[in-house]
């Protein structure tokens, strides 16, 4: 293999954004559609059919996230130390199995279980992904590639909210949970032939390209280590007791909780507008999740050039915060009112990109991966409290107080933001090298 010398300017190609982001994008889009259709099939008809009340429906659409525990860790550790590609391979089998049984439901109970068990299916599937892109995409390049990734969110709401109000209008509610179940086998096959662990496993990319990647993430590596000396092989018990976990996890959960507060009950929010059907709920469903991809990508531009990433990740927190206020605020004016909403989702998944990429600032791999995994584990119990929070406050007051409560939860989330470390920021000498991936010395 040629090597690049130090008189001699090479250009490094990027297959790697080719070969690794779509179907990585794919398959977190896959996932989401399972988690979240459950938001169009309550007001589409499953709640009158099982005899679900606001509380209920709360408590279905959270305890997905209580679930979600369980593999958080496991697969962080797996993604590092062995395969996250069988991990996640497995991951998709049983959310397949998983949504087309809760298209087959006859009780809340049943469908409570099974929501949980889908929780578990999916809980390591983003400190999968995410230690996966980090194998592959150097510092100054992960902002945007964890942000690309991240966008599973919006692209999954603009498919899901179309095709779930279509499938209940044409068919019923339970067809929409066995044919998006029947697309994860289809994925299935996509992930097991595109995607490997990490670049020296790849085949199909340059030796270029391959040898650029290699010698920067481990050069990369090298210099954490020796800021973070002695935890290189650092277990639970030590991620646990660090406060800066500690911190990222409050943050997180107050995050998750205005995500899928909103997510969760933005399908019946836009219900309780005058003349609306559920084809016109999917449609309006819309505009926040495109409004959400341009919102990633900019704060994920900006967060990169810049290397502000804790200014970027507090930026979109409020932003969504002032947003859910004057979406009840302006209620009386349908249309603004419904255009603060696409505020909500300009905002909505801008921070998360950003987000992700601090751990690995702060942490060697070895304890970055199990620091992603309890990050987002326990961070994600705040997608249990957002709904069913709201849940509970419509059923004991009304809608525009579960609302404010959100609000409320992303302001302390960007408080959270602007405390954390200043060594979360990206150093000149880290943006001057990941400049050079266009050109090696």
């Amino acid at each position: 293999m040629s090597m690049p010398g130090h008189g001699n300017t090479v250009s490094i190609p990027k297959q790697r954004w080719i070969r690794i982001i779509p179907p990585i994008l794919i398959t977190c889009i896959i996932s989401y559609m399972d988690r979240v259709n459950i938001a169009f099939a309550m007001p589409g008809g499953m709640e009158s059919d099982l005899n679900i009340s606001a509380t209920m429906a709360g408590l279905a659409g959270g305890i997905f996230f209580i679930g979600y525990l369980f593999l958080q860790v496991p697969g962080g550790r797996i993604a590092v130390n062995g395969s996250g590609k069988k991990f996640i391979g497995w991951s998709l089998v049983a959310w397949a199995v998983l949504s087309v049984l809760t298209g087959m439901v006859t009780h809340y109970y049943q469908l409570l279980i099974l929501r949980f068990l889908l929780g578990v299916a999916e809980g390591g599937m983003l400190p999968v992904v995410l230690t996966i892109v980090s194998n592959w995409f150097p510092d100054k390049e992960r902002g945007r590639a964890n942000a690309i990734v991240i966008m599973f969110v919006p692209i999954a709401g603009m498919i899901t909210a179309p095709l779930s109000g279509w499938l209940i209008t044409v068919l019923d509610w339970r067809w929409l949970f066995i044919i998006e179940g029947m697309l994860s086998v289809v994925v299935l096959f996509l992930w097991l032939f595109t995607i490997y662990d990490r670049p020296s496993e790849s085949r199909g990319i340059s030796l270029t390209e391959k040898y650029f990647l290699i010698r920067t993430l481990q050069a990369e590596q090298i210099a954490i280590d020796i800021d973070k000396p002695g935890i290189k092989q650092a277990g639970i018990k030590s991620i646990l007791s660090n406060r800066i976990v500690w911190q990222l996890i409050s943050l997180n959960f107050f995050y998750q909780t205005g995500i899928y507060g909103y997510t969760l009950w933005l399908p019946s929010i836009l219900k309780g507008m005058p003349n609306t059907t559920m084809t016109t709920v999917g449609l309006l469903a819309i505009l926040p999740f495109a409004a959400a991809m341009v919102g990633m990508f900019l704060f994920s531009r900006l967060s990169d050039h810049s290397g502000k990433r804790r200014t970027y990740v507090a930026i979109p927190l409020l932003g969504f915060s002032a947003c859910l206020y004057l979406s009840v605020a302006l209620k009386q004016q349908v249309w603004l009112s419904y255009g603060a909403l696409v505020g909500c989702g300009f905002f909505l998944q801008s921070a998360a990109g950003v987000f992700w990429t601090i751990p690995s600032r702060l942490f060697p791999a070895e304890m970055a991966g199990g620091a992603r995994g309890v990050i987002n584990a326990l961070g994600n119990l705040g997608g249990f409290c957002g709904p069913y929070m709201v849940g509970v406050l419509i059923t004991w007051y009304d809608k525009d107080v579960g609302v404010y409560c959100l609000a409320f939860s992303l302001v302390m989330a960007g408080l959270l933001a602007l405390l954390l470390p200043v060594k979360c920021e990206a150093t000149q000498s880290v943006l001057s090298a990941g400049g050079a991936g266009n050109h090696a010395s």
